[in-house]
């Protein structure tokens, strides 16, 4: 059974939002240079809001790396592993 959209936890429902609040909107424009103190809160310029995706491809093409560089990894520790043994068969 689905759990109800209200009773999902705070950390699932960030989404990205087209509308900022007013603090926002000043910290935006305090980032791109266009903000003076002097200026009123009241009658903000409009914000542009880009929403950010993720990039999927590269994730994948990342664990695809990873998973050679750990086979490679543990065939290295094996031989070394297997070499270790081998000479401890012969000092015995």
């Amino acid at each position: 059974m689905s759990i109800d959209k209200s009773l999902v936890s705070k950390s699932k429902l960030v989404r990205h939002r087209s509308v900022l609040t007013r603090t926002e909107r000043v910290q935006h424009l305090t980032d791109e240079g266009l903000w003076d103190e002097t200026k009123s809160v009241y009658g903000l310029p409009k914000v542009k809001t880009i929403k950010v995706k993720k990039k999927a491809k590269v994730a994948k093409e990342k664990t695809e790396e990873e998973t050679t560089a750990d086979a490679t990894a543990t065939a290295t520790a094996a031989a070394t592993t297997g070499d270790k043994e081998k000479d401890k068969g012969k000092a015995s």
